[in-house]
């Protein structure tokens, strides 16, 4: 049967007019004894509001809740005169006839009530709620359905930091001090804006009350001055969705984003719209802008005043020249953090379903690039590969034959299984595997442009290789051995 639907502009217009009732000490009143009335009773608890559980026969998780959280709970059934004095009613008895009554009569008195799963005959509609109190953010659907709230709620509660809560009670805490001595108009604005979002809210964000103070005080004493912080962000191995929640939401904050060229541009994008971003990409044999370049940028922007994310791919203290970028800032007394992110090796670990270390196998496991093992000096941790440590190499591809060479001079058997990873965790990756004799063959991979990741060891042999193809060139790649060492 065809169906009409409204696509004009009143068909995006809401049905419900969104707002927040005022509950604080008043009585909200909730019939029933099952799940619906217990999830009622858990939804009013986040508020302060007087609930009144009439429940004569509750289930026994929903008595024990009751009793466990000092509900105020009064083992009777429905009847007319409970409605006095309530605020809000919400009828969940299970027995549809029985809620309609209990919202005309709740009607005639003038009190708005809701009626679970019978929208007909609710004057308002319980939302999806995400709690910072006192800021709450309520999702509604009009109907479309509970699980697209909850989703809703899912990536509202991931946005918003934990400590959002405390942060808005020690703005109000301020809020008088800021009106005398903070001018009306842009500056008022803008002392607001660095409150929520510069060094007040990171301290918060620290647990650190104290500095959190003192910067409202300084931010008080000069409302004019901006202060400049870095982020050192860790934007993980590529995938969107293997980004911490932090560093999203400093991405959400900065003014200006200085992002690595093996930064994904999904992951720039996810920054602040207004946000100017700025690529200084450094690959191999194009070098956009030197260290020493980067350096006087994050601090020249620091200095400015701005919030800046300073964007790498991974980790940014495996491998990301972050020692040099810390030492800049603190010289020119610039405030950074760093925020984590998941490096290569792990993401290219998952992929492959291999265990980097594993009991009676490997213990041990080294971070190391295809350079090291380059030069004319075997690194001091080379005999820990032989004794089983796994060997996680990143940028190894053009060196993957003097790698294989050391190591193997080293003593580590020819037969020792190795991983190979293009772009870990990305849609387009590639996986690869075979044996140390094999990795050679790695160089002449000139159709693999992306970061690559080898990891070697007996560990690797846990691995599971049904998605990859033979690392060797030539020749029908023959079963891999997996042994695995059960302590």
């Amino acid at each position: 049967m065809h169906t009409e639907h409204d696509f004009s502009a009143a068909g995006d217009r809401l049905s419900t007019f969104p707002a927040f009732f005022r509950v604080e000490g008043r009585q909200v009143a909730v019939f029933g004894n099952g799940d619906e009335a217990f999830a009622k009773v858990r939804l009013l608890s986040n508020t302060n509001a007087h609930i009144i559980a009439y429940a004569d026969e509750p289930d026994d998780n929903f008595a024990r809740y009751l009793a466990d959280n000092s509900v105020d709970h009064r083992a009777l059934a429905y009847a007319e005169n409970l409605l006095d004095g309530a605020t809000l009613v919400f009828a969940a008895t299970g027995d549809e006839r029985l809620d309609r009554d209990i919202v005309v009569a709740a009607r005639a008195r003038k009190i708005p009530a809701n009626a679970v799963d019978q929208p007909e005959f609710c004057d308002f509609f319980t939302p999806a709620l995400v709690t910072r109190a006192p800021v709450a953010v309520a999702i509604g659907t009009e109907g479309a359905g509970p699980v697209l709230a909850q989703m809703i709620r899912a990536r509202v509660d991931q946005m918003l930091s934990p400590s959002l809560g405390k942060l808005a009670r020690l703005a109000v805490h301020y809020r008088d001090a800021a009106e005398n001595n903070v001018p009306k108009g842009a500056l008022r604005r803008n002392f607001w804006r660095r409150f929520f979002s510069g060094a007040v809210a990171d301290a918060m964000a620290n647990g650190d009350t104290l500095t959190a103070h003192q910067a409202v005080e300084q931010l008080l004493d000069a409302p004019e001055k901006a202060e400049g912080r870095v982020w050192l962000v860790g934007a993980g191995p590529g995938a969107e969705d293997l980004l911490t929640l932090r560093a999203q939401r400093v991405l959400m904050e900065a003014d200006v984003i200085v992002y690595d060229a093996l930064v994904p541009q999904a992951i720039v994008d996810m920054g602040r719209r207004d946000a100017e971003r700025l690529s200084v990409g450094k690959r191999k044999g194009c070098h956009s802008k030197s260290q020493d370049d980067i350096n006087r940028l994050l601090v020249r922007l620091g200095r400015q005043g701005m919030r800046v994310v300073r964007l790498k791919s991974g980790d940014p203290l495996v491998y990301g020249r972050a020692g040099e970028e810390m030492a800049a800032l603190r010289d020119a007394g610039i405030a950074y953090e760093i925020v984590p992110g998941i490096t290569s090796a792990f993401a290219a670990a998952a992929d492959f379903e291999l265990p980097l270390t594993l009991r009676g196998v490997a213990s041990s496991l080294i971070f190391t690039t295809g350079h090291d093992l380059a030069g004319d000096v075997l690194p001091d941790w080379a005999r820990l590969a032989v004794s089983g440590a796994t060997i996680a190499v990143y940028m190894g591809r053009s060196v993957a034959a003097s790698v294989a060479k050391r190591l193997m001079d080293a003593g580590l058997a020819v037969e020792t299984t190795v991983a190979v990873i293009e772009n870990a965790s990305r849609a387009d990756r590639r996986l690869l595997h075979g044996t140390l004799n094999d990795l050679p063959d790695l160089e002449h991979r000139d159709e693999m442009t992306g970061p690559v990741m080898v990891i070697i060891g007996d560990a690797v042999a846990g691995a599971n290789f049904e998605k990859s193809e033979s690392l060797a060139l030539s020749g029908a790649p023959g079963d891999l051995k997996r042994e695995y060492v059960n302590g």
